[in-house]
């Protein structure tokens, strides 16, 4: 069985930093594209960062040159580091792989607030 399982998130104060973790079980997270999302109150799920099988990375503009995204194959978990934080990167971040039809994790909360 698949599973994706987020953390790292939490309260941050604008121009932190966080690092969120996806624990990927049942699969080999390098041979699959894994993606973070994420989803502020109101609005659309929208994609952040995504990372390939080739280690090629794309990134939504908005989090270019604030966030990066890698991979730790050895733990079979994919990362997201977030520098830099605003308020307006307050979301619930989800880690997505395509491994089959998709899969996704639970969620873990941002808050970037004073």
């Amino acid at each position: 069985q698949v599973q994706l399982v987020e953390s790292g998130g939490g309260l941050v104060q604008p121009g932190g930093s966080l690092r969120l973790s996806c624990a990927a079980s049942g699969m080999i997270a390098s041979i699959y594209i894994m993606g973070w999302y994420r989803q502020a109150p109101g609005k659309q799920r929208e994609l952040v960062a995504l990372i390939t099988s080739g280690g090629s990375t794309n990134y939504a503009n908005s989090v270019k040159g604030r966030f990066t995204i890698s991979r730790d194959n050895a733990k079979n978990t994919v990362y997201l580091q977030m520098n830099s934080l605003k308020p307006e990167d307050t979301a619930v971040y989800y880690c997505h792989t395509n491994y089959a039809s998709g899969r996704w994790g639970q969620g873990t909360q941002v808050t970037v607030s004073s």
